[in-house]
């Protein structure tokens, strides 16, 4: 049997980019326990440098919310999955409220009051 070269010998595995910030939009999804109704999925960009993943999430969140208590949820999920995956150091995850939906202006609320 023949001993094997060294891990850094052997190669380098890229992930790439876009697979980051899959995996972050749907950790964020799991961190949310859903899309609020009438909402759009957790979207994630993402900038790699030498091993480390700086990444962005932008979501929407039902109202009323504890914001910082979710907001800090889905940086702590996005983190926690994409280091376990992926095998990155996670330098950073900002996470940015777009909007918040509330069952008194959904569409369907909204269209009981004007008949």
């Amino acid at each position: 049997m023949t001993e094997r070269p060294p891990v850094r010998e052997r190669g380098a595995t890229t992930i790439a980019d876009r697979v980051v910030a899959k995996i972050s939009a749907q950790a964020a999804r799991e961190a949310l326990g859903g899309v609020p109704e009438g909402g759009h999925k957790p979207h994630a960009s993402v900038v790699v440098h030498r091993d480390a993943a700086r990444i962005s999430v932008s979501l929407e969140l039902g109202y009323p919310t504890d914001i910082g208590r979710r907001c800090g949820a889905v940086r702590a999920r996005v983190r926690g999955r994409v280091e376990e995956l992926v095998g990155m150091e996670v330098h950073e995850v900002s996470v940015h409220v777009e909007r918040l939906h509330s069952p008194h202006t959904a569409p369907t609320a909204r269209k009981g009051r004007l008949a």
